[in-house]
């Protein structure tokens, strides 16, 4: 099976997988990384297979995401050796996402690792970002703002993790595009607050 044959398959079993998720991880989340990775792969001369299927992957057994996050891991591997991916391939596809969220508080050790982590971390800024944090927190069952209680709302979710984003990109590219959707971020946080009191 050739590559874009391949990752069609990888594609197909992400939308399985994601396709009725609410929380701001959904199958729309992936193909915008996914996207986004491929560019930047090219950019960086990194390896575009790996860089594409781990970010359609990235998400597969986070454990906000699957009750079983070793069962999830276990049977992502068993689909792709059903798609003639190698061990060193599934190998790569795992060293590149295991370390990709932003809760690990970790950078990837491979080029493709920090692609895959610089897309998924451009998808959670800007205006995408501002609707992907409230669906997360509407899933959670989290206020949105509270004066006087704010941790755990979705608004200091934008202090403790989105407005923090920008300085953690590993790329070039990514580092460009964060720089306007982090402007549109503050800007929106200013409005919500003028509108909030």
């Amino acid at each position: 099976m050739e590559q874009i044959e391949q990752l069609k398959a990888i594609r197909t079993y992400c939308h399985e997988l994601f396709s009725k998720d609410s929380s701001g991880h959904d199958f729309f989340h992936l193909k915008r990384v996914a996207k986004l990775a491929s560019q930047i792969a090219i950019e960086e001369d990194a390896d575009y297979f790996i860089c594409t299927a781990g970010a359609w992957l990235h998400d597969v057994g986070d454990y906000k995401l699957f009750s079983d996050s070793k069962q999830a891991l276990e049977s992502m591997d068993e689909f792709l050796t059903t798609i003639h991916l190698t061990e060193k391939q599934i190998h790569d596809i795992h060293r590149a996402i295991e370390n990709v969220s932003f809760s690990k508080g970790k950078v990837p050790e491979t080029l493709e690792g920090k692609i895959i982590q610089d897309a998924d971390r451009i998808d959670a800024i800007g205006a995408i970002g501002i609707a992907r944090t409230f669906a997360y927190g509407g899933a959670k069952g989290r206020l949105i703002y509270h004066h006087r209680k704010k941790e755990g709302t979705s608004i200091q979710h934008f202090y403790d993790k989105i407005l923090t984003l920008k300085d953690t990109l590993h790329t070039h590219g990514a580092k460009q595009l964060a720089e306007k959707r982090h402007a549109f971020v503050e800007t929106y946080l200013e409005q919500f607050f003028n509108e909030w009191d």
